[in-house]
Parts: structure tokens; sequence; C-alpha cells
């Protein structure tokens, strides 16, 4: 079947993610038959450089073959049991070496299918460990411009705008302090400080986004803040929730965010590149401390009562475990600096057009922030066209054009990214 065929197939059944359905009568809808290394490639034969590893995930580009191989391996013995009064060694294997990779107080890990559910077992965690301990603190933390999902618990504590406004009369209560990507870092410390000190006993917990708030606009900030954050936490008694979903696994330029700031969060939360594109998989990482909080003997009523038919999927996590493999046997945060700096240098010639007002980037993430255009001017889509005709697939967020791509892109396929947008984004002034 051709692309058009297909398109009007699915345009008959399917609501898509992030969409307004009445676009595609005009922006076509493009199937895509398969995928491999960096490439996507359509029904008719085009193919595309996947910039943004198709919403962040595939981490090795597509169809990886020592992925392949161990998912064909994991099926042959189990595809998945029930996670409750069972266990596998691809989940054991995994919890041990997730914990090898962290801060040392992280010990325990709850399992999860995607990065939503994870931020939701953080925040009902949180709320249920102090109400396990006789006090209720209903009320949680976030930064301005966060993005931590979209359903209701971790839409709560979003401030994703359009996403979130119209559910605000029954999402649970969050408050939203000033967030260091758009504000002098002591000024949000002070601002985190108000909050806290105003909502003393109240508040169980802060999530952030380390380093990189993504779907707000790529929007970063240094890990000196996060530093100072989790003394604050400390000094109030308030947990620290880590949303590391997004710049997880490398994305930050080191294997997690956290890192840079030298910190232990209270929650962990991860997903995404965690299985590298292939399967949902998500967790939440945490101390034994908040561990011990929930061990009791059934009939108490504080054990945590949270499941998912998928938890713990087998073959998931079999997936997780050979994307760790690649990371320790391809050496691959040491061999992804030699692609951050080329990054780098690329893109400063972006700087020197009138209609790009800021170049920022962390590890493997750069956004180029755009200006002068109406409010009603779609730019995103103008560029998001105009590439793909080039063969080079990004989506830019908003006046945002941003590259995450997989860490299988070579120096040249960087350089054509690169270049194919800088003369696009030119194109435009």
């Amino acid at each position: 079947m051709t692309n058009n065929e297909l398109m009007k197939e699915d345009l008959k059944h399917i609501f898509h993610p992030c969409s307004q359905m009445k676009d595609y009568e005009k922006l076509p809808l493009i199937p895509i038959k398969k995928g491999k290394g960096s490439y996507i490639q359509d029904f008719d034969g085009n193919e595309y450089l996947d910039c943004i590893s198709s919403w962040w995930v595939n981490i090795f580009g597509h169809s990886n073959d020592y992925i392949n191989q161990k998912i064909n391996e994991q099926i042959q013995d189990l595809e998945h049991v029930i996670f409750a009064g069972f266990t596998h060694k691809p989940a054991i294997d995994l919890a041990k070496r997730l914990v090898a990779l962290t801060p040392e107080p992280l010990q325990k890990i709850f399992f999860a299918d995607n990065g939503s559910s994870a931020i939701e077992i953080a925040l009902k965690m949180a709320f249920q460990y102090f109400k396990n301990k006789g006090e209720s603190r209903p009320l949680f933390v976030s930064l301005e411009n966060s993005y931590h999902g979209e359903t209701m618990g971790a839409l709560a504590v979003s401030d994703s705008g359009m996403y979130k406004e119209i559910y605000e009369d029954i999402l649970i209560k969050a408050i939203h302090a000033k967030t260091p990507s758009l504000h002098d870092e002591d000024v949000a410390i002070d601002d985190m400080r108000r909050v806290l000190s105003e909502n003393k006993g109240k508040v169980s917990s802060v999530v952030i986004e380390p380093l990189i708030q993504c779907a707000g606009s790529m929007k970063m900030y240094d890990a000196s803040y996060m530093k100072k954050l989790r003394a604050l936490c400390d000094e109030f008694g308030v947990f620290l929730i880590a949303d590391e979903i997004a710049v997880g696994f490398g994305r930050s330029g080191t294997m997690f965010a956290i890192e840079q700031a030298d910190i232990c969060p209270d929650f962990l939360c991860l997903s995404k590149g965690i299985t590298g594109g292939y399967m949902p998989l998500s967790v939440v990482m945490f101390s034994n401390d908040i561990y011990d909080a929930f061990y009791c003997e059934y009939n108490e009523g504080k054990s945590f009562l949270d499941s998912h038919s998928y938890t713990g999927n087998t073959i998931a996590c079999a997936v997780a475990n050979a994307v760790l493999d690649i990371f320790e046997n391809e050496n691959i945060i040491e061999k992804n600096q030699e692609k951050i700096k080329l990054i780098n240098e690329q893109t400063q010639k972006f700087k020197t057009l009138k209609n790009v007002q800021e170049v920022r980037q962390r590890g493997m993430v750069c956004a180029i922030e755009l200006q002068g255009y109406e409010s009603n001017r779609r730019i995103n889509l103008e560029i998001f066209q105009e590439a793909l005709k080039k063969g080079v697939y990004i989506r830019p967020l908003g006046n945002v054009v941003y590259f995450m791509p997989p860490y299988c892109f070579t120096n040249e396929q960087l350089t054509k990214m690169i270049d194919v947008t800088y003369e696009i984004v030119k194109s435009k002034l």
C-alpha cells in the first residue's frame, strides 16, 4: 500500500496523540514501514533521519541487532508473568544493575510501564509515607514550565498550559515555584524557600526535571540549582523526586543528570531510554527508609497498593538489560562526548541569524529558540514539513527547534541534521 492509502485508512479510526486531528486535512500523516539505525522509512520508500529519537526513546536507533537478539532469546522462554507473587531473572538482574548505577541510598525499585505511571507512583508513595507516619501532607511542589506526564497526578504537578487547564477542577493540589530555567538561580531558590515555608508541614514532595525541562521548550538550568534544592528539601523535611524520564540514560551527557549535581533524590523516576524505544517500561527508585514505611502486616493498612497488568514485563526487562549491556560494552557515555562537542561547534552558526534568540545545549540535547514571528504563525509546522522534504525528521516545540538524536548518529548524519535545519531557519528570516 502507498502512504496515501494507509493515511486514509488510519484517519477513519485513529485519534493520534498531541494532535489536532483537523490538521491532517492539510498536513500529511506519514505511515512508517520500517526503521534501521538512524533512519525510518515510509511506504513510498522515502527515508528520514530520526533526529528526535522517535519522541526521545530510541537512544540506539531503530532495529538494533543486539537488542533484537536479546528479545528473540527471551521470547523463547517467557514473554510475561504476573508480577504479584512471581518474579523472574530479567527483572532481578535489571534491579541490581540500576541500583549499582545510581547513588547508594537508592536500593529499592518499583516497576511500572510508562513515565506518567512512574510519576504517579512516586507522588502516591511520597504522600502515603507521611500518612503511614500519622501526617497528612496533601501538597506537591514543582517548577513553573514543568512537564511530568498526562495522567491526572502527573498532570497536576505539571505547568503545561493547554494540556492541563481544562482539567484544573479535578486535579490534586500542586504549587509551582519559580524555575531556574527562566529566572536567576538564587531568585528561584528563594521562591522555593518561600513556598516551602508558607506551607510547612503540608508539602510531601518537590518534583523536578533535572537540568532540562524538555516539553517546556527545552529550557535548561545549571546543576548548582539541584544541589541547593536538595539542601532545601532536607531543611524542610520534604522528599525530592527527580523526574529523569526524558533526560536519563545519557541525554544530559552523564548517565543520569543527578550525577552532575552530586546529589541523591529520594525518588528517581526512569523510563523512555531505559528500553531503547522497544518496550514500555518505567521504574521508581527509592531508599530502604521509604520502603520500610510500607513494610507491615497485611491488616495494618500501610501496604502500597499500586499495580499494572504489565508491571515488570519480562521482555521489557530483558530489553532494558540489553540497553545497559550496550552502554557498558560500547563505552557510550564517553563516545558521546565527541558528538556533544560536534553539535556544540556546528550549531554556533545559528547565533548569527537575526531570527534566533538563543542556542542552548546540555549533553546530547540542543535547542534553537526562534523569535520575531506572529503568535498565530505555526513556524514549527513550516520547518517540520520543509525538513521532511530533505530527509530530516525534526519536530519543533512551538518556536523552539531541538535536536535529540540517537547515539548511533554518525558525524556525517549529525552534520546533515544541523545543516539542513540551519538552511531552513535561515530562509525564514
